[in-house]
């Protein structure tokens, strides 16, 4: 009965009966965050376990083949004899990383296409992410608390998880499909009912979750209209490359604009989830109860940026602070930053998978920062530019600004959804590498500018610092 129905949701929407069941559950979330508030708020731990265990293993099933749940409970039970066997060791972290990221890519590799599939691998590799930091937890917890960082302190785990909490953490209903990464002890948090702004009550926290609702559902609807004017395989019709190379780029342009929404609007509206089941909340600044502690996007950023680095501190903020928590903050013994930035970027693109357009994706952007950056400390150290970056001309440099980073974010995300070589080859060709050429040329220029447009005086500071 069901599956003519999603049919018919499916083909009045012209969306994909996959991405239909996964927005629908994301949505189902929100059901299952009353039954906790209205019925199970005040049950033992162990009710509670069972409730998100059970609840998240629903939405599995009716997302994945039956016989798929199996990888995800694998490799969760795997996490959890390797802390009750290992213990508190560099071997358990380490263990825990190759299983569970071998485990990963043998998924990508045994189910991969070439176009992006909903499938198991897909609330796989956020889970994924969760066991990893789930041993890291354990063993900063065994450490002396004063050689522990301010972030180490709130995720590390005082105690051995039992096997209930461990499977209730990994299937909860407000992150097992498409995040937020959040930590266990705050999981646990949550079924001790530490997390609401009434002691020993529910959370009012359902304003501050339909806000995140409602604004989710904006962003849903901003990309159901558009998108389908702005699709992946239009780059790879003769009519795309018979188009003027100012169409071209613009196309890229609003197409990557566009497409990111898909992703705004998943994560906002789970993020409403876990506000509304209380796992949002943040304790209290400047006397106002923060529900921002599973925000994976800061939407007013994302926006109104004109920064590439403004866009990546806007975007998938959870995963974004699990790496740098968890790789490049302990990659400090490398002694230095631009190898362990290089390293932390390797370990993303093989956890998004193994197609040569992750690895392009993630080179460009690493190259686009640097850029940046430079070009930022040149802007800073002149007074002319400086004049000029405050002066009544900087809305027309700031929507110059918004056209140059909205055209190179597009860029780099056409591997990132091409995949392929072959594809996302003959898209760069027809546009002739322009923004490969654009940033080797400012890159290149930076040094003369640097000279020309810098005093003396500020070179020779920098130089000594």
């Amino acid at each position: 009965m069901a599956a003519p129905l999603l049919e018919k949701l499916s083909e009045s929407l012209g969306s994909p009966e996959p991405a239909v069941r996964l927005i629908l559950s994301v949505l189902i979330g929100y059901p299952f965050a009353l039954v906790y508030r209205w019925v199970l708020f005040y049950q033992p731990s162990t009710v509670i376990h069972l409730f998100h265990i059970c609840s998240g293993l629903a939405l599995a099933a009716f997302n994945f083949a039956g016989s798929q749940l199996y990888h995800s409970a694998t490799c969760v039970f795997v996490q959890f004899l390797m802390l009750r066997l290992m213990g508190r060791t560099v071997t358990a972290v380490l263990s825990s990383f190759t299983f569970q990221m071998l485990y990963l890519m043998a998924g990508y590799y045994y189910t991969a296409t070439e176009e992006y599939d909903i499938k198991w691998t897909m609330p796989h590799c956020v889970l994924t992410l969760k066991l990893i930091g789930l041993a890291f937890d354990f063993y900063d917890g065994g450490k002396d608390p004063s050689k522990l960082s301010a972030e180490q302190k709130k995720g590390a785990l005082p105690s051995v998880p039992t096997l209930l909490e461990v499977f209730g953490f990994s299937y909860f209903y407000g992150g097992f499909l498409v995040g937020p990464q959040f930590t266990l002890r705050s999981y646990q948090r949550l079924v001790a009912r530490e997390l609401t702004d009434c002691p020993g009550k529910p959370p009012n926290s359902a304003i501050p979750a339909m806000k995140r609702f409602a604004l989710g559902f904006l962003c849903l609807a901003i990309y159901a209209i558009f998108s389908p004017y702005y699709p992946d395989s239009y780059f790879l019709t003769d009519d795309y490359e018979a188009q003027p190379f100012w169409y071209r780029c613009v196309f890229i342009l609003l197409w990557g604009k566009f497409m990111l929404y898909k992703y705004v609007s998943c994560w906002v509206i789970a993020e409403g989830v876990c506000i509304l089941a209380g796992l949002g909340y943040n304790g209290v600044v400047d006397g106002k109860h923060q529900w921002d502690a599973c925000a994976n996007m800061k939407v007013w950023l994302f926006e109104t940026t004109p920064l590439f680095g403004g866009t990546i501190a806007s975007f998938n903020i959870n995963t974004n602070a699990w790496a740098a928590r968890h790789v490049f903050k302990r990659l400090r013994f490398l002694g230095n930053k631009t190898l362990s930035h290089v390293a932390t970027l390797l370990f993303l693109t093989i956890w998004h998978g193994l197609h040569s357009g992750y690895i392009l994706c993630f080179s460009m952007e690493f190259f686009i920062i640097t850029v940046e950056r430079q070009a930022q400390a040149l802007v800073r150290d002149s007074p002319l530019l400086t004049n000029l970056a405050n002066s009544h001309l900087y809305p027309l440099i700031y929507v110059v600004q918004q056209f140059i980073h909205w055209l190179f974010m597009g860029y780099p995300l056409v591997p990132f959804c091409l995949f392929t070589y072959d594809k996302w080859l003959k898209v760069y060709s027809s546009i002739y590498f322009c923004g490969h050429v654009f940033f080797l040329v400012v890159y290149l220029s930076l040094p003369f500018l640097r000279t020309s447009l810098v005093p003396k005086k500020e070179r020779s500071e920098k130089k000594q610092d």
